[in-house]
């Protein structure tokens, strides 16, 4: 009989972790639904329980070392030794560099690199205990560079680094590292960027559509299969790759 393996999943509340959640449920892995607020995980949870899933709904700082020792603690206990990681937490403080404060640098460079740094610090001893581990962390064509997005594109161009590096370091012990560089995504993110802009959402998404060569703007359910790819049985033999998957080609 094999032992079901789990997986955890940061901003995991809506959008894209929602997504990715309810996806390596499909896939048959345990999961653990990490947010800011517990409470706001449990619709997740309850989809995935009524589909036949097991899942654990935890709230969790993920830039807050403390709590997220504990909350990788808790699930190893209460779901299972994780050894699945998916970093996708993330904020926007979107503003234009020289209006930009430290506060809104801050913030995002925490919840991104800081939060990818201690999550995967706290579950890669499990990973390596077992031999074998699948670590994907969320970046963005922002790291291309973004206008008004100095923090945003400097945290998620960080990732791809960090993701390389934990290639190198844990390959030997059968981990393997991935990033997934999202274009344009339908998510209550990117709604936020169309009302701070004072657009529709529609319109927005329009405009954006006409720019992606394959006509459409992404869903969650884009990324959720890019990372059910990556940590699967069968992704074993890539690591310290940066996938985009953003309807066309980036550079």
């Amino acid at each position: 009989m094999t032992t079901t393996r789990t997986a955890v999943v940061t901003g995991a509340a809506r959008g894209i972790g929602a997504g990715v959640a309810k996806r390596l449920a499909e896939d048959g892995f345990a999961v653990a639904v990490i947010d800011l607020d517990e409470t706001a995980c449990k619709p997740v949870v309850e989809e995935i329980e009524a589909a036949g899933g097991r899942a654990m709904a935890v709230g969790v700082d993920v830039a807050d070392e403390q709590g997220v020792r504990a909350a990788v603690d808790r699930i190893a206990e209460e779901l299972g030794e994780p050894t699945v990681l998916v970093n996708n937490a993330g904020i926007i403080r979107d503003n234009l560099l020289f209006k930009m404060t430290v506060d809104e640098w801050d913030a995002v460079v925490n919840v991104h690199l800081r939060g990818s740094f201690l999550m995967t610090r706290a579950v890669q001893g499990y990973m390596t205990k077992a031999g074998w581990g699948r670590i994907v962390n969320l970046s963005s064509t922002s790291a291309l560079g973004n206008r008004g997005q100095a923090n945003y594109a400097a945290a998620k161009a960080g990732i791809q680094g960090f993701t390389k590096t934990l290639a190198l370091e844990l390959g030997k012990f059968g981990v393997t590292a991935n990033a997934i560089a999202p274009g344009f995504i339908e998510t209550e993110m990117t709604a936020e960027t169309a009302r701070r802009i004072g657009v529709g959402f529609d319109e927005f998404k329009a405009a954006v559509a006409a720019r992606i060569p394959v006509g459409r703007t992404g869903e969650p359910r884009d990324i959720a299969h890019a990372v059910s790819f990556f940590a699967g049985e069968g992704a074993g033999f890539v690591s310290g790759q940066v996938l985009y998957v953003a309807g066309g080609p980036q550079a």
